[in-house]
Order: structure tokens, then C-alpha cells, then sequence
């Protein structure tokens, strides 16, 4: 399972995307994070259905410094070959 998640509020600059890269390497999960120009954070997150849950739940809550406003999420049953969790600097 693939899932596309888009993380809104004061998470850009405060430590989210290695936040999640850590809580997914612990997860087992494949993909990677990144920053949008909008302030938004976009995670590419693969692997069973039930564990992308559990990530989206810790997203929910934040890192420390953190403030998530909303969390959407679009789910595909294809997944791409991905290696590792990573985070993507643009």
C-alpha cells in the first residue's frame, strides 16, 4: 500500500521532516519527505496499510515544537520501488 500525505499547520522549520523519517525508519516503512512551497509537508509512505496508520497518528500529534492543523491523505494500492525513508531537500 502507498499513501500520500499531506501534513498542514507550523511544520516547516521546527524539525517534522526528520521527526518523521525517524518514526518511519522505526516503522519499517519505505519513502521519503519533503517541504512544499505552500508550508505544507508531503510524505510518500509505503508498506501495510496499518502501520502508514500508525504514522499518520504520530503526525497527527507532531513534533515538539510542531503544530498540526490537518492531515490529508490519498491512498493508492500501487507502489513505486522505493529504498529507505529519506528526506528530500528542494
Amino acid at each position: 500500500m502507498s499513501a500520500h500525505i499531506f501534513i498542514l499547520g507550523f511544520v516547516q522549520g521546527v524539525g517534522f521532516r526528520g521527526f518523521a523519517r525517524s518514526n518511519a525508519q522505526k516503522l519499517g516503512l519505505k519513502g521519503w519527505v519533503k517541504n512544499l512551497s505552500d508550508g505544507r509537508v508531503e510524505i510518500t509512505a509505503q508498506g501495510p496499510k496499518e502501520t502508514i496508520e500508525k504514522l499518520i497518528r504520530i503526525c497527527e500529534k507532531g513534533s515538539f515544537f510542531a503544530d498540526v492543523k490537518s492531515i490529508v491523505v490519498d491512498w493508492e494500492e500501487k507502489e513505486e520501488q522505493l529504498e529507505g525513508f529519506e528526506i528530500i531537500h528542494d
